[in-house]
């Protein structure tokens, strides 16, 4: 019987995750459904999911949601998956496309434009196929493992984690495990328990999914170094000061 109907995003970086739930008690107890991040908060906003991995920037417009778990998807640095590319420096860039699977990140970009970087692009929604407009003065965020492809293709690339980090001196959570109601707390402590035994197995979890994702070069490197799973003291402290600056 299914107890509650829970969203993932589907990215690489997710898998530990993943792999916990599948290899818990809880993994029949649960609608499991696995989504780009944007579709995640959808899901959560509209009431199709009680828990979802989601772009932190939902809380902005839903402060009744809860984070229910102290892991998240973040990074103190450099993260290689959430980046600006462009064939032009940041002072020549006259169009920026928005990757249409992104909330968080393209919150992100715009407080670095606005409070970093001091420019003022037309900053343009896409669909799908948007990064091949990448050419002269426009560029384009691009997010999650088709990053990996993008990431050897052109001239700049600005990390924007990376960039938080120079600017705040704080790490950048990206999502976290939010859930839109009251959740049994005995199913919570399941849940968590679940996410930690898929963080102790990231390396297994790697061996079984890498051959999925071909165009990530290092993926023991990513999931060990570039992205942090533990939603600690400084993650929190850079959520709210992230929060704060969305206008």
């Amino acid at each position: 019987m299914v107890k509650y109907k829970v969203a993932a995003v589907s990215y690489f970086n997710t898998i530990p995750f993943i792999h916990g739930i599948k290899y818990s008690n809880i993994y029949d107890s649960i609608d499991l459904q696995l989504d780009f991040p944007s579709e995640c908060a959808r899901k959560l906003s509209e009431n199709d999911v009680d828990i979802a991995l989601v772009p932190i920037a939902i809380l902005k417009k839903n402060p009744e949601f809860k984070i229910v778990s102290d892991f998240c998807i973040g990074s103190n640095g450099k993260v290689d998956t959430v980046c600006l590319y462009s064939d032009n420096s940041l002072e020549l860039i006259e169009e920026i496309y928005l990757d249409y699977q992104s909330q968080t990140s393209v919150e992100l970009l715009r407080i670095l434009c606005r409070e970093y970087w001091k420019i003022s692009p037309k900053l343009q929604n896409s669909e799908k196929g948007f990064e091949n407009q990448i050419e002269d003065r426009t560029a384009a965020l691009i997010i999650g493992d088709r990053a990996f492809t993008a990431n050897k293709k052109y001239k700049y690339v600005y990390d924007l984690a990376e960039i938080w980090k120079e600017m705040t001196g704080l790490p950048f959570v990206f999502a976290c495990w939010i859930s839109n109601k009251n959740i049994d707390k005995n199913f919570l402590s399941e849940f968590n328990s679940a996410l930690k035994f898929g963080l102790s197995e990231i390396d297994t979890s790697i061996e079984i999914e890498k051959y999925n994702y071909p165009h990530c070069n290092n993926p023991n490197d990513y999931l060990n170094n570039k992205i942090s799973y533990i939603l600690d003291k400084d993650k929190r402290k850079g959520m709210e000061v992230f929060l704060s600056m969305i206008i």
